[in-house]
């Protein structure tokens, strides 16, 4: 529900300092201290100000002030109450002055009374001060009614103009602090986002390495339970040995691909399966540099696509599919089928699940299972 706009308070951004450039604080200042100069003056310009009269005068003078100081703090605290009963003292002093004969404080007064009643207070209380203030001063004044009324209507378009300005630069704060809080909340996305990628390609290397070296390790030790020739447990260990050392690689090109130091994703394909007997890669449709997100969901699926069949189809040729078409990039990995290995169930990696969420991930799709001969492995994702 909106507020009422003659009950409503300026905003505390509007009341503060906050904002304020250093040359309208120090014109402020500077108008402070003048007004003060002035009470000084007209307090002591006064030819009855003697001996205890000038002692009450300065006392005035300091009441004036901290009065002043405490309405700026209750108005600024949105404590409407207090703030009139402030305002209500300083009026009753202007009375008081102007019947002791102290006219120039009265006027000055009651004059900063009918300003910043129009510039600190809710329009339904600070209409009904600014009049008493400002008729007060009308009242008083000696010019000539036009001179007077000029005055008046100028004080009063004075406050209000300054009440817009500070709401005005109320609203440029609180703006200035929404974009700071979104611009911190967008920094800590990024952040977050970049440490789950990160984490997502270590942990891809890590699983797609240490399944592979799992498979050998594990048959190694199928083949020494079975006090297999000493060659066949080498020929494992070797292996083992082989995929440590291209985990160790992988987790190089992995920091690369955060630097994005990344090689080109056909000469990856051509090198992944250049390492597996009867693999062929077949790359269609117009190259090109690929976002550094799709480019390693690429890699990780053909690399995990790959191990599962050293595990599950021994033997069988692998047919490796690249198209690039006009809004995405298709990897397609076709084996011809095999015999199950013995260490089918060996091992825990990144597996079809972990393929499917980072393909989801960038809005893609990841399909995989049998067809008429083997397995088929299928990502589709935009770029």
């Amino acid at each position: 529900m909106t507020e009422n706009a003659w009950t409503r308070w300026p905003s505390r951004e509007a009341l503060g300092r906050e904002g304020i450039s250093r040359p309208r604080r120090m014109i402020a200042r500077a108008v402070r201290l003048l007004v003060i100069a002035i009470l000084l003056w007209g307090a002591f310009n006064t030819s009855h100000v003697q001996g205890w009269g000038a002692v009450a005068a300065a006392a005035g003078v300091v009441v004036v002030a901290v009065v002043s100081w405490a309405f700026f703090r209750t108005t600024y605290a949105h404590r409407l109450l207090p703030s009139l009963a402030l305002i209500s003292v300083l009026l009753g002093i202007a009375v008081a002055a102007q019947a002791t004969g102290f006219k120039g404080p009265a006027l000055v007064i009651w004059c900063g009374c009918g300003i910043s009643a129009l510039e600190r207070l809710p329009l339904g209380a600070a209409l009904p001060v600014a009049s008493v203030a400002l008729a007060s001063y009308s009242a008083v004044n000696n010019d000539v009614w036009l001179t007077t009324a000029a005055t008046v209507v100028g004080m009063a378009l004075a406050g209000y103009v300054l009440r817009l300005d500070a709401e005005a630069r109320g609203s440029a704060q609180r703006l200035l602090a929404q974009e700071r809080a979104a611009r911190a909340a967008e920094a800590e996305s990024a952040a977050l986002a970049e440490r789950a990628r990160i984490a997502r390609e270590i942990h891809d290397v890590l699983a797609h390495s240490l399944s592979a070296q799992l498979v050998h390790l594990e048959a190694a030790r199928l083949l020494i339970e079975r006090d297999a020739d000493r060659e066949q447990i080498l020929e494992r260990v070797v292996a083992a040995r082989g995929m440590a050392r291209d985990g160790l690689a992988e987790t190089r090109q992995a920091l690369s691909a955060l630097r994005g130091e990344l090689t080109p994703l056909e000469d990856f394909l051509t090198e992944l399966v250049s390492a597996a007997d009867g693999a062929e890669v077949t790359v269609t449709g117009e190259r090109r540099v690929l976002p550094v997100e799709a480019s390693q969901a690429v890699r990780r699926v053909a690399q995990e696509a790959l191990t599962n069949v050293r595990k599950h189809a021994h033997g069988a040729k692998v047919r490796v599919l690249l198209d690039y078409s006009d809004h995405e990039v298709t990897l397609n990995v076709r084996d011809s089928g095999g015999r199950p290995g013995e260490l089918t169930g060996a091992g825990a990696g990144y597996g079809l699940l972990g393929m499917r969420e980072r393909a989801e991930l960038l809005g893609g799709s990841l399909e995989a299972g049998p067809d008429e001969e083997g397995f088929v492995v299928t990502l589709k994702v935009p770029a």
